[in-house]
Order: structure tokens, then C-alpha cells, then sequence
């Protein structure tokens, strides 16, 4: 477990920032309907699968027509680079929902944990401001970082939930990142036959709000 966790990081701290902003097709009939934006790396990116397996398009089909999925995520991604592009985004597309996955890259790069949470939190607000609803996804490191940057890594994402009342997901990849069966070829990221499971972890928290707020 640990040593998958160890590379699934080392990638995503090293991997090229590309331009792609749209990962998946939505359905023409989804075009008019609320938009879930989601904003994180390349484990939200598809990276190294057809995009049509990844856990965002696997969202969009189980939320069929009903909602619109829009992927903004970006391999090696920041919180910096996520907060610059995200004011475009969200007048572009009015989300109703933003799901930030975003951070592991800060934490393998040393970027210090308080300009991180700033990130983060600033990203927070502009949704709120703009009106959707935030659901924070977590990441964890792995240990050989040491207990004491690891701890206060993960309770960044603990404590914006708290302070912002988010829906939050522990870690997108529980029950993924221990098994190699489920890792690709590379041994670096979750395989095509992972995503039902990053997306059950995901799908844990969201469906109540989802359902909550079902349009009619």
C-alpha cells in the first residue's frame, strides 16, 4: 500500500501541465441542465486511460441527462494553478456544483501548507460567491513525508470542511491505491477497472446532495 501511494505521488508531482480544460462529452440533453464542475489532477483527469472510463465520465453517465459533468482537471495540477484558472472556469460554465480534488501536488513539490490551505480556501469562496455548492476531495501522502507534515496535510482538507460546512471525501482513492490489482501497468495510477470504485468513493458523499437537490 504504501509503496503505491509513494508512486501514484511521485507521478503526480512530476507530470506536464497540459491546456485540456474538457475531459468528457456531455449528453446533448444534459447541456441545459445544472453543471458539476470538477476541478483536480490527473486522478481526475483520466491519465492513462480512454477518458470514457474515468471516474468523471462514469459520474456523467450514472447522472444521465439530469446533470451536466464538466472536467476541468488537469494532470500535475496545483492549488495555485487551480485557483488562477478557476474564475474563467466558473464564469464559463456557472456550476452548480464544484467537486476540488487538488493539493497532492503542493504537498510533494514543499509548497508550505499554509499557502496551500490559502489556495484552497480561496477557491472555496469563489464558488460559494458565485453560488454552488463545494464538496472538498481529499488526498493523502505517503508516510515517508513523516507523520508530523502528513497529519497536517490531511487535516487541511478536515478543517476547510468544518469551517466552510463542506461535503467532504475523505480520500478519492480508498480501497485503490493498496491493490495493484488495480493499479496500471505502470504500477503509477488507477487502472480503467479502478474507476467504478473512485467513483463509489466519491458517490458515498454526493448522492445525498445530489438527491437533495434533484431538479424535478
Amino acid at each position: 500500500m504504501l509503496r503505491t501511494l509513494y508512486l501514484i505521488f511521485c507521478l503526480l508531482g512530476f507530470l506536464p501541465v497540459t491546456t485540456v480544460v474538457m475531459a468528457n462529452e456531455t449528453p446533448p440533453a444534459a447541456r441545459d441542465s445544472p453543471t458539476l464542475l470538477i476541478w483536480g489532477d490527473s486522478l481526475s483527469a483520466a491519465y492513462g486511460i480512454p477518458v470514457e472510463k474515468g471516474w468523471v465520465n462514469l459520474l456523467q453517465e450514472k447522472l444521465e441527462d439530469k446533470y451536466r459533468v464538466v472536467n476541468g482537471s488537469i494532470s500535475g495540477e496545483t492549488s495555485a494553478g487551480g485557483l488562477t484558472r478557476l474564475p474563467d472556469a466558473i464564469k464559463t460554465h456557472q456550476p452548480a456544483y464544484l467537486l476540488l480534488e487538488l493539493g497532492a501536488n503542493d504537498g510533494l513539490r514543499g509548497i508550505d501548507l499554509p499557502t496551500m490551505r490559502s489556495n484552497l480556501e480561496q477557491m472555496v469562496k469563489l464558488a460559494q460567491e458565485a453560488k454552488a455548492q463545494v464538496i472538498l476531495i481529499g488526498i493523502k501522502l505517503p508516510p515517508n513525508y513523516g507523520t508530523t507534515f502528513t497529519d497536517k496535510f490531511e487535516a487541511i482538507y478536515a478543517e476547510l470542511a468544518k469551517q466552510y460546512a463542506l461535503p467532504i471525501v475523505p480520500f478519492l482513492l480508498e480501497g485503490v491505491a493498496e491493490d495493484w490489482d488495480l493499479m496500471q501497468a505502470d504500477g503509477l495510477h488507477p487502472t480503467a477497472e479502478a474507476q467504478p470504485q473512485v467513483l463509489e468513493n466519491v458517490w458515498k458523499v454526493l448522492k445525498d446532495i445530489i438527491l437533495l437537490n434533484s431538479p424535478a
